[in-house]
């Protein structure tokens, strides 16, 4: 009963969550348009992405309650990752544009509503403030990760607002696009950064807080182990690992001892916490004396 009580309320956060962002920033984008400031635009895009990951998170959250079947045999964790891609790709294009802008702005200064920059920049700190909160409190690990990145959307903010009151005693033009080109290349600093790590999950490359040599060495360790080949970690979705191997034995003379060196290989597997693991155990010929 706690279990489900508790995926219940990670659902129910990031869908406040998610409705709260994007209301916003629909907002943001229209009254980044009304007081004429590209900085606040940028942040527009940023909170864009923000939505995109949080309607991915709330709809693999729920996604993720449905057990594996016949066409998705390991479940749907790996759609996480197709949402990463699309994010990420709509950020650029995104960034692309204000970066754009941003420098139009400098090469032909235009006026921005400081008065205007101010209000949206307040709002903007309660409206990301009270998303963080919401999500702070969160078990799951998306609601974790979507609440760290929350909070570095109120530091933004906090930003867009002190050059808000900046231009409100001083008309420097250039300030409003420079702090968007500031904004837009950390997204992309961000982007890039995760771009990366969500093709080398889709390339099936080796997760990184997992040491391979490291686990192969455990195993050969282990006794009536002899070799190992064909052995594999990648990741569903970079959280859930899944790990296979071959492994030839040595010195077997009991079907019992096939099953005992198994119990151990798995014993120290299960200390990894793989998501799923594939042991195919092989006998060494020239010792094998396994009856049938």
């Amino acid at each position: 009963m706690g279990h489900n009580h508790s995926q219940d309320h990670s659902g129910k956060n990031l869908k406040v969550a998610f409705f709260l962002n994007l209301t916003f920033t629909i907002l943001e984008f229209i009254g980044g348009i009304y007081v004429n400031s590209i900085s606040i635009i940028s942040d527009a895009v940023h909170d864009l992405g923000d939505s995109l990951s949080l309607g991915t998170s709330w709809y693999l959250d729920s996604k993720s309650k449905k057990k594996a079947n016949s066409e998705y045999s390991y479940g749907y964790r790996r759609f996480s990752l197709l949402g990463a891609l699309i994010n990420s790709l709509v950020l650029i294009a995104g960034s692309v544009y204000v970066i754009y802008e941003a420098v139009g702005r400098i090469l032909e200064p235009e006026h921005s509503d400081a008065q205007g920059m101010v209000i949206f920049a307040i709002i903007g700190v309660l409206v990301n403030g009270y998303a963080a909160y919401k999500l702070s409190s969160g078990k799951s690990m998306n609601e974790k990760v979507v609440s760290w990145h929350l909070m570095e959307d109120v530091l933004g903010w906090v930003a867009v607002l002190i050059v808000a009151i900046i231009l409100y005693f001083k008309d420097i033009h250039y300030l409003d696009p420079a702090l968007s080109l500031l904004i837009t290349l950390y997204i992309l600093y961000n982007v890039f950064k995760r771009l990366k790590e969500t093709l080398f999950i889709f390339l099936q490359g080796v997760p990184s807080d997992i040491n391979l040599d490291e686990i192969k060495n455990e195993l050969l360790n282990l006794e009536k182990v002899k070799s190992l080949h064909h052995t594999h970690i990648w990741s569903l979705e970079g959280e859930h690992h899944v790990f296979t191997s071959h492994v030839i034995l040595k010195d077997i003379e009991k079907f019992d001892q096939v099953i005992e060196v198994k119990t151990l290989i798995k014993d120290r597997l299960d200390e990894y916490n793989f998501e799923h693991y594939t042991i195919e155990t092989e006998l060494d010929s020239g010792t094998c004396k396994l009856r049938a």
